[in-house]
């Protein structure tokens, strides 16, 4: 069985959009951890993940979330996840996520809503 994700970063206006496609598992997780010290962010920024691509999602995709979040956090910034596939929906609604991580339909939405908040 093949896992494969694909990770792709850039700064936004509100702060960083990283966009996962593929599988989000217990093999592709670290390769996302990794990444998250190299994500700049500053005080009232946002991190944006659009799990759109997403196929899969285990529960190391999960704690990638919550590590992406407490990175976000210690920066002081918030986090926001967009275009969140249906399947990955579900799973974060059991595990009561859903309260935890704030979602838009876009990155777009979610850019226009820091927007109104920011200004």
């Amino acid at each position: 069985m093949t896992h494969h994700l694909t990770l792709r970063t850039r700064a936004t206006a509100s702060g960083q959009l990283v966009e996962l496609a593929g599988e989000l598992d217990h093999h592709t997780a670290p390769e996302v951890r990794a990444a998250l010290p190299a994500l700049e962010l500053r005080a009232g920024q946002q991190l944006v993940l659009d799990l759109g691509a997403l196929t899969f999602c285990d529960s190391s995709g999960v704690t990638v979330l919550i590590a992406a979040r407490n990175h976000a956090l210690a920066a002081e910034a918030g986090i926001v996840l967009v275009t969140v596939p249906d399947r990955v929906s579900r799973i974060l609604r059991i595990v009561g996520l859903d309260q935890v991580f704030p979602f838009h339909p876009t990155a777009q939405d979610a850019e226009a809503a820091w927007q109104h908040t920011a200004g």
